[in-house]
């Protein structure tokens, strides 16, 4: 049986010497050959370890080819891949590890002193032991409703979900990148998002590999490194949040570095500012907003490059559009999307609702959670619990978490929509809105602000910004300034932390 993702084969016939995967950390560089032999050889190692169809395989490494290799050799066995965040806490990762009831862990040098309980261990800087002629071909491949990937979401309320992620999932998400994204074999990125989430793994390194492009990687964020390396590679497509776009543009080397090269810059997790899209359009970089989860695509909407500025901005004239800075673009081929009212219906233009998405990039459901799983896939539909809106012309606008809403003096109000106006005020870097008691109107907003440098800000000035922009009961009541938010692993502000601030010191 032949492997659906087996990408690598395919490219090795066609073009063996191309460059797959480039290891900054490392210094080592792959063909598609040498890549398909990496993990013909893995999968011959974890054969022997016994690792079969299904089994779990976690993976604990920060970015590197080796990780990727495994990916392949675990589509080659039809086990799932489980790339670890190792930034989470022992007792984190260990409670995971015995969820999913991993049958082999594979741990980098730097990270083996953790403490993970009895899972069998294997060392990954020594490389496989094994060859690509020890590995038994009787039973090997993978099946497109097979998972591929497991990935546990944040675990924002409760314990994390692990979403299962099937091969069909990856196969169409990488279809539905590279049209949308026109990439070709010359194509690259330089992926130093983490591979232990979707936006590092699925946004473009495995749609690159499936086009049979290039993937640099680096360990993490360095943005004096990236801008080198976007220059001296010949990056064509990167990927990040907004915080990862300001501390790029934000660095000295930002302007003299030749970024002629880049084609295409896509944007998603936290609303996108029309100043910090003005700074990229001023290199001749079409910053793009978009929007996905981990459970569905990644990759769900584009926004036409041409119409970003103008659908970024306030549109008067437009009385269905939302919040200025919160458009993600048009849903991307192959995706069926619906704004939904909590009666099942469909909402008007204009009309915020929960965001239903229908198709082959739908996940499989979760890990050992049949009650997560019909609550959230019904009759095929996604339900993905985030509020949107759509105009008249079809696009798409984010207006926040069904469970992040709160209701002031009887109004909805919704914190993605509040940020994404904050976030267009003069000097703001970012921004974060948390709904808290209040005894007058039931709840307020209270907003932590991230200025950006050199820039001093302070509630009355960002109160006046926001005039005519929100109606007076979205306004935040409280304000609380910091040189730095915390954030998530994948550089997306980290809410609960925030929230963790709040319960110890509450508004008074």
């Amino acid at each position: 049986m032949h492997a659906t993702s087996d990408w690598l084969r395919t490219w090795t016939r066609f073009q063996p010497d191309a460059e797959a995967v480039v290891d900054v950390g490392t210094g080592r560089r792959w063909t598609y050959a040498a890549l398909l032999a990496e993990s013909l050889a893995w999968a011959a190692q974890l054969q022997q370890q016994g690792v079969r169809r299904g089994d779990r395989v976690a993976v604990l490494a920060q970015n590197r080819g080796e990780t990727l290799a495994l990916l392949f050799a675990c589509a080659e066995l039809g086990a799932v891949f489980f790339p670890m965040n190792w930034r989470l806490a022992p007792a984190e990762l260990r409670w995971q590890l015995e969820d999913c009831a991993a049958r082999v862990l594979l741990v980098e040098d730097r990270l083996s002193k953790l403490a993970l309980g009895d899972c069998p261990r294997l060392g990954i800087d020594a490389g496989p032991q094994a060859r690509p002629a020890d590995l038994d071909c009787s039973d090997t491949g993978s099946l497109l409703d097979e998972a591929w990937q497991l990935m546990y979401t944040s675990g924002s309320t409760g314990r994390p979900k692990g979403a299962l992620l099937s091969h069909r999932q990856v196969h169409w998400n990488a279809i539905n990148t590279i049209l949308a994204c026109d990439l070709d074999r010359t194509s690259s990125t330089l992926t130093f998002a983490p591979l232990f989430h979707t936006g590092g793994l699925n946004c473009l390194s495995t749609p690159l590999l499936h086009r049979g492009g290039r993937v640099v990687l680096t360990p993490g964020l360095d943005a004096a490194q990236a801008l080198a390396l976007i220059e001296s590679e010949g990056i064509s497509h990167l990927m990040g949040v907004p915080t990862i776009y300001q501390l790029l543009a934000d660095h000295p080397d930002f302007a003299q570095t030749d970024l002629s090269c880049v084609r295409d810059a896509l944007c998603g997790g936290a609303p996108l500012s029309v100043q910090l899209l003005e700074r990229y359009k001023a290199r001749g970089i079409p910053l793009r907003q978009g929007f996905g989860l981990t459970e569905v695509g990644p990759n769900c909407f584009s926004m036409p490059a041409a119409l970003s500025r103008a659908r970024m901005m306030d549109q008067p004239d437009n009385p269905t559009a939302g919040p200025a800075g919160s458009c993600v673009g048009l849903p991307i081929h192959h995706i069926e999307a619906r704004i939904t009212r909590p009666d099942g219906s469909r909402a008007a233009p204009g009309e915020a609702g929960e965001l239903w998405l229908r198709g082959p990039v739908v996940c499989s459901g979760y890990w050992n959670r049949p009650d997560a799983t019909a609550a959230s896939i019904v009759d095929g539909w996604f339900r993905t619990g985030d509020v949107l809106s759509q105009d008249a012309d079809g696009f798409y606008y984010v207006r926040g978490r069904l469970k992040e809403m709160f209701i002031s003096g009887g109004e909805n109000v919704y914190p993605a929509e509040v940020e994404s106006a904050l976030q267009q005020c003069p000097g703001v870097a970012l921004a974060a809105v948390l709904g808290v008691p209040d005894a007058r109107w039931g709840e307020v907003g209270y907003a932590f602000i991230e200025p950006q440098p050199g820039h001093s800000l302070d509630a009355d000035r960002l109160l006046l910004s926001l005039g005519g922009h929100l109606a007076r009961f979205k306004l935040p009541k409280h304000f609380a300034f910091s040189e730095a938010l915390p954030r998530t692993a994948s550089g997306k502000l980290d809410k609960g932390a925030l929230r963790a601030q709040l319960l110890a010191h509450p508004p008074t």
